[in-house]
């Protein structure tokens, strides 16, 4: 699919994060006895990473539970940006829900920056720290008076906001919302950092355990992968997608989105802050040091998790518009995320359900997570040791107003049951000529199936059907998965899972080379 307009090698560059590819990445032991602790913790990403080593200095035991290994899941494909601007969200929240919570969220971001930056100093944290200016700009004339009205409500919110009639990039644009005193780093740096300091005295971290089910009770019981328990008084589900529903219906209020990010070397210096523009298509900005000078990390393209199959060409149009606004000397990383956004813009932050006092979640932060998953380790840890907590209101998963929330909320479950029906009756192509790199959807005895014939010619073929509610996969080009339309699932072209809320592996079908039912533990 490369575009002939296109003067830079997209696909040369590094397809893993840089933040990964940067970092010495440490491993924790698999669980492999039961253990008790008093909170367990489902998920060592930046929820869960933080969460613990808050608990922990609490006087808490604690255990982080990680299916795959820590921080390398949506933590580890950021953009890293520690802001409390986040789009043009305040006007919107004292629409909504009023000043008081709406100055609640605001509150709680600005400490999370507080909170990261003091950690950093405290614990001399070497992980690329540094106070930014965050931007939101625009090139559009309808958007103005939008950014104007945005910076009216942040500041009535006492943030500090201010309107900026240019910014210094190497293009006009129509106006811009300017947040003093923002930061960005280096996010597993960081963590790596906090993580080293939670095992130990009765807590734990284990990798490569997944955690498939939790008897609920006064004691509640974590049922793993390999057979082993995790007791605990209190769990939270720090999971992404809640891998654990517990009735709360969170398939229903959450959608999964995927967006693409660059790592491009320019010849210019880039000015000092972090951009993003208000109007789609959206791009995102923001320098990171690379060796001894820098590069830029070039975001943007959301998409629904599943809703597409040539997912290459998002690369090639941040490719394009890097190279429309900078000399850009080489394209060296790319890669994708995805992440989690409510029915109403909000994360979900607090008791699982009104009927689980000892069951918490942190989910749907939408692409803000540096900064809400920090406040949402801050509101567990008080809810846990003290009952309660000064930003709890706002994100309080009960808050959702169905009629408030309708049609929103019925768009997302019409087009959820769409991917379902549509999935189960489409028709496929029956034959396997298929080349090298490359994948089908084909029909086999009883259904559908995934077929990718890798580059040694060897051919994997996979039953499509979600392990997690039954939805149909679709390819995804770019990073050779298959993924779920429906709720953000993702599995390689072996049919591994590789990202929630589902846990099990796809079927392998008699096709492929490894006969062997990969669900199987």
């Amino acid at each position: 699919m490369a575009n002939t307009t296109l003067d830079l090698d997209v696909y040369s560059s590094t397809q893993e994060p840089y933040w990964l590819a940067s970092t010495k990445k440490p491993e924790y032991p698999t669980l492999e006895k039961d253990i008790s602790v008093d909170v367990a913790i489902v998920g060592g990403g930046m929820v869960g990473i933080t969460s613990a080593y808050i608990l922990k200095n609490k006087g808490l035991k604690v255990a982080i539970i990680e299916g795959h290994r820590i921080a390398q899941g949506t933590t580890g494909h950021t953009t890293a940006k520690i802001t409390s601007q986040h789009g043009l969200i305040y006007d919107k929240l004292i629409t909504k829900f009023g000043e008081e919570k709406a100055k609640q969220y605001a509150n709680a971001n600005e400490a999370a920056i507080d909170f990261i930056a003091n950690l950093v100093q405290e614990k001399n944290i070497d992980c690329d720290f540094s106070r930014r200016p965050a931007y939101v700009y625009t090139q559009r004339d309808e958007y103005v008076k939008k950014l104007e009205k945005e910076v009216e409500a942040a500041s009535k919110l006492g943030l500090k906001a201010s309107y900026e009639a240019t910014v210094p990039l190497p293009f006009q644009v129509k106006g811009a919302i300017k947040f003093a005193d923002q930061a960005q780093f280096h996010p597993l740096k960081y963590l790596y950092k906090l993580a080293k300091e939670i095992p130990g005295d009765g807590s734990y971290i284990f990798e490569l355990s997944k955690v498939l089910d939790i008897e609920e009770g006064e004691t509640c019981k974590l049922l793993t992968s390999h057979g082993h328990k995790v007791t605990a008084s209190q769990v939270i589900i720090a999971s992404h997608f809640p891998f654990y529903d517990g009735f709360g219906m969170y398939f229903t209020k959450i959608h999964v989105e995927k967006s693409y990010v660059l790592g491009v070397k320019i010849r210019d210096k880039f000015p000092e802050g972090m951009f993003i523009t208000a109007e789609e298509p959206g791009r995102s900005l923001r320098s990171q040091r690379y060796k001894d000078s820098e590069i830029i990390l070039v975001g943007g393209e959301h998409h629904k998790t599943g809703s597409e199959i040539q997912t290459n060409i998002h690369y090639e149009n941040l490719a394009k518009f890097a190279q429309e606004s900078f000399d850009v000397q080489e394209i060296l990383y790319r890669w994708s995320t995805q992440d989690c956004t409510t029915v109403d813009g909000l994360p979900y932050i607090g008791h699982l359900t009104s009927k689980t006092p000892n069951l918490f979640v942190a989910t749907g932060f939408a692409k803000w997570g540096m900064t809400n998953s920090t406040v949402a380790a801050n509101i567990l840890a008080d809810l846990i040791t003290q009952g309660e907590s000064p930003f709890a209101p706002v994100y309080d998963p009960a808050r959702i107003n169905i009629m408030a929330a309708g049609p929103t909320l019925v768009s997302q479950n019409l087009d959820v049951a769409v991917k379902f029906v549509s999935g189960k009756i489409s028709s496929a192509p029956q034959n396997l000529d298929i080349k090298r790199g490359e994948a089908q959807v084909i029909k086999v005895e009883g259904g559908k199936a995934g077929a990718y014939r890798d580059e040694n010619d060897e051919l994997f073929v996979v039953d499509i059907t979600c392990t997690h509610l039954g939805c149909e996969l679709v390819w995804n080009e770019a990073e050779k998965t298959w993924d779920c339309p429906c709720h953000g699932s993702r599995f390689n072209y072996k049919g591994e899972n590789i990202e929630g809320p589902a846990f099990l592996n796809l079927k392998q079908i008699d096709e492929g080379p490894n006969k062997k039912d990969p669900n199987v533990f």
